[in-house]
């Protein structure tokens, strides 16, 4: 459903992404984990488009997605949920989740989008900004599925968000990959979080993917060695 082929990319003239390669199958969730300055975002954005990427290939469904702006990006089937979240706090969620409608929806929500986040419908009315992080972050995660994405990009989904919050949210990204046959790929630094909704874990080291396991044989002692400080 989506791979990234020999991706370079950086800023002005630090390249900061090796050659990254990754094959993610429908409907599996594929963690990203590492440390701050290590390339994750770096690699969602050059995903997105927001970032322009010096050389390889991304491809989503087989088709080549590579040299499309980001808005081309999206009706090809990307959604993204960025770092910090990015709501736009002086709008209400209503509005907020419709700016990622297509054109063809009028504006109507659709009513499994509400069933997903109950919430968000009965504070529909309620501008972003007076939300909490949670709530915020569910804002931000059904605006991205308003765009009827096939493959769904969050970047550090955590931040900010309460402990008691973050299995809410695991078990909701669960709920929303089989409900919509999605393909999530998570960047993350809380272990924790990753190993209740993921299926294949890679460590981000200085641009270079170090580790890989699936959820059957991943090794938690050696993640967490790479997360420390």
């Amino acid at each position: 459903m989506f791979q990234i082929s020999n991706l370079v990319s950086g800023y002005g003239q630090s390249q900061i992404l090796h050659e990254l390669n990754l094959n993610v199958e429908k409907k599996e969730i594929v963690a990203v984990m590492g440390r701050n300055g290590m390339g994750k975002t770096t690699l969602f954005k050059s995903l997105m488009g927001v970032l322009p990427q010096w050389g390889g290939q991304i491809t989503v469904d087989g088709k080549d997605v590579s040299k499309l702006e980001t808005h081309q990006r999206v009706e090809h089937g990307i959604a993204y949920v960025p770092q910090g979240r990015m709501i736009f706090s002086h709008m209400t969620v209503l509005e907020n989740i419709q700016t990622g409608l297509p054109a063809s929806a009028k504006g109507k929500v659709p009513d499994d989008l509400y069933a997903l986040f109950p919430v968000l419908h009965e504070m529909r009315a309620r501008k972003g900004g007076n939300l909490s992080g949670g709530q915020q972050q569910q804002l931000a995660i059904a605006r991205a599925l308003a765009t009827n994405p096939k493959v769904l990009l969050l970047d550090e989904p955590t931040e900010g968000i309460q402990p008691s919050i973050i299995k809410d949210i695991a078990h909701k990204l669960k709920e929303i990959r089989n409900l919509r046959d999605l393909t999530i790929v998570v960047s993350e630094q809380v272990l924790s979080f990753t190993m209740e909704i993921a299926d294949r874990f890679l460590v981000i080291e200085k641009g270079k993917f170090v580790v890989e396991e699936t959820r059957d044989k991943v090794d938690e002692a050696t993640i967490s060695r790479y997360l420390s400080v």
